[in-house]
């Protein structure tokens, strides 16, 4: 199951909305196949796994272990528990259930039914942490959402601007730039305020590693920023979440949302647009309408070798961090929203 987890991680960024799943399957105790769902819309893991296997025969009496229960339905590939069935595969073990409404149990059901042995729970903890992304989009009907920000030794996280001085005032290292910019091509959005939008001109994108550009999405409800910044350069996905007009400018979306739920509303529609995970890398105002909401799952701060002794203080959590990392001269602390 360690290897299966091992193979599922290499399809982060790549298969949201559907799970990361690796699989191997073994015959007299040697591994004679693996794969993992490399990409939405392309064959799942236990495909890929059964498509390796040179001698066919051997599926009769194997065993295939698989990080998440397999599909039983028709989406963009057939099911996966029928073509288990199909090739003779004896013996099924699996990390986790899947919760989703089309599966569920439903998987299971179906190979236990046609005299497959199924067994349920090995590595579940790591199981459910890997894709936690796609439990919670389909528990929670929205999107898992992580907090990040960086902040000085002393808890600030900006200078005050002078004459609304506009530029980026860099608190963390390269090392943990290089990070960040892996942490965007691991979520399908990303999503700033106006205000920092106008400090800093962010392009929000993945330029300093190999993945995807996640969706962009800003908070301008009055629609106040000019198409001057580089969020509107049409790179990637744009939405504009706002408080006046509902309408499309080539790679632009400008989402109308009500003015007492605006998050509510833009969270709904990032559900229905099956945006499974967003990072929240706005400031002060932004970063705290989510706590104070309790919209989030997950908290990265970042906290560089600096002091400002004066400033823009950072968000509170009033949570004890989970974990704590070096990045070169930062320090990565992890919070959790039980």
């Amino acid at each position: 199951m360690a290897r299966c987890l091992e193979l599922a991680r290499k399809g982060a960024g790549f298969v949201s909305p559907n799970p990361m799943v690796g699989c191997i399957i073994v015959y007299k105790n040697r591994i004679i196949g693996e794969g993992y769902h490399q990409k939405y819309g392309e064959n799942h893991a236990e495909v890929n796994a059964i498509n390796m296997v040179k001698n066919k025969r051997e599926l009769d009496g194997a065993t295939l272990y698989v990080n998440l229960e397999p599909c039983c339905h028709f989406g963009k590939t057939p099911p996966c528990c029928q073509l288990i069935v199909k090739v003779g595969i004896s013996s099924v073990v699996i990390g986790s259930k899947d919760k989703s409404k089309k599966v569920n149990g439903l998987g299971i059901k179906y190979l236990q039914e046609n005299n497959v042995k199924v067994k349920v729970g090995l590595l579940k903890k790591e199981c459910l942490e890997l894709n936690k992304r796609f439990f919670t989009y389909h528990q929670k009907n929205r999107p898992y959402i992580i907090l990040k920000w960086a902040e000085t030794k002393d808890g600030f996280m900006d200078i005050f601007r002078k004459g609304k001085k506009k530029e980026i005032n860099w608190i963390s290292s390269e090392n943990s730039k290089t990070l960040v910019h892996q942490w965007r091509a691991h979520e399908d959005a990303i999503l700033v305020g106006r205000t920092t939008v106008e400090n800093d001109n962010p392009k929000l994108t993945v330029r300093e590693v190999r993945g995807i550009n996640p969706v962009r999405v800003i908070l301008d409800p009055n629609l106040k920023l000019s198409s001057d910044y580089n969020i509107f350069d049409n790179s990637s996905k744009t939405i504009i979440a706002n408080l006046i007009v509902e309408e499309k400018k080539d790679n632009i979306f400008y989402l109308k949302c009500k003015e007492k739920d605006m998050i509510l509303n833009l969270l709904n529609y990032l559900y229905q647009m099956e945006i499974s995970s967003i990072i929240i890398e706005g400031g002060f105002k932004t970063i705290t309408s989510f706590i104070n909401n309790n919209y989030w799952d997950e908290a990265r701060v970042i906290v560089g070798n600096k002091l400002f002794k004066n400033g823009l203080k950072s968000p509170l959590l009033n949570k004890k961090w989970i974990s704590k990392d070096e990045i070169g001269q930062d320090t990565l602390l992890k919070y959790l929203n039980d």
